[in-house]
């Protein structure tokens, strides 16, 4: 794989190794195209353990740029942030990432309802439908927007209630990936960790509708910026449910 856009760094809090060992990692690993992602900050709300504080963010655009002009002549890099949808957060926060100098976003919706009181973490998932509903129309809306580039692990949510209302949801996910032609990724995270994801359920949707498929390597070390043993498990689910791969193309932000 010649391409990942979705790499953390340790400035997220959860994630270890510099940005020069992710870069030598994927350049060894035969990756062309790099894009940094870390979750991006909400400056107007308190910070998190696992989002990079709003005062780091200029160090991060900057030491990426910098490596960058340094390995240009083996590998291309971009900066950005993994970021969600949240309707009362968004162009703040979007706003926040192109001043200081993102050049994409991909979407991961990791709470459902803007992440207040009423939210439930994505992973953990729900057996009400209304959480689902929430993320769904996260994603959704995320999509319809325009700015990102593809949709981080769309099957992250992990609904425990009724099976129909599941595929009604994701459904209407995959429709608007197609419809928009942002692409759905499947999260090699999900694979090397054992997760619930990727899920068969949703994968077996996309590819009856159409929607188009992309790959993340979603690293959290160094080790991860070139998974190269994930790879063959996510081709074996493109395989299974003839799902259409593509190689994303970039959304670069407009300041």
């Amino acid at each position: 794989m010649e391409y990942n856009f979705h790499t953390h760094t340790s400035r997220c809090g959860h994630a270890y190794g510099t940005m020069r060992e992710y870069i030598e990692a994927a350049i060894k690993g035969g990756v062309k195209r790099m894009g940094f992602s870390d979750h991006a900050p909400m400056p107007s709300m308190p910070e998190t353990s696992w989002r990079i504080s709003p005062s780091d963010t200029e160090d991060y655009v900057a030491e990426a740029r910098a490596l960058r002009e340094e390995f240009k002549e083996r590998i291309t890099l971009y900066v950005g942030f993994e970021m969600e949808y949240y309707p009362t957060h968004f162009a703040e926060m979007r706003d926040f990432a192109i001043a200081k100098g993102a050049e994409y976003l991909i979407l991961g919706q990791h709470f459902t309802f803007n992440e207040d009181a009423r939210a439930v973490h994505s992973y953990r998932g729900s057996e009400e439908y209304e959480q689902l509903r929430s993320y769904s129309d996260a994603l959704v809306a995320g999509m319809e927007s325009g700015v990102f580039t593809y949709v981080a692990h769309p099957d992250v949510f992990h609904f425990r209630g009724d099976a129909s209302l599941y595929q009604k949801e994701m459904e209407r996910v995959c429709i608007t990936s197609k419809q928009t032609g942002i692409p759905l990724e499947i999260n090699l995270l999900g694979i090397r960790d054992g997760r619930h994801y990727p899920m068969d359920s949703f994968w077996q949707i996309a590819g009856r509708v159409g929607s188009p498929v992309c790959f993340g390597f979603d690293a959290h070390d160094p080790a991860a910026a070139a998974d190269l043993a994930s790879i063959p498990v996510a081709e074996a689910l493109v395989n299974r449910y003839g799902l259409r791969y593509i190689e994303p193309s970039l959304r670069l932000l407009q300041k």
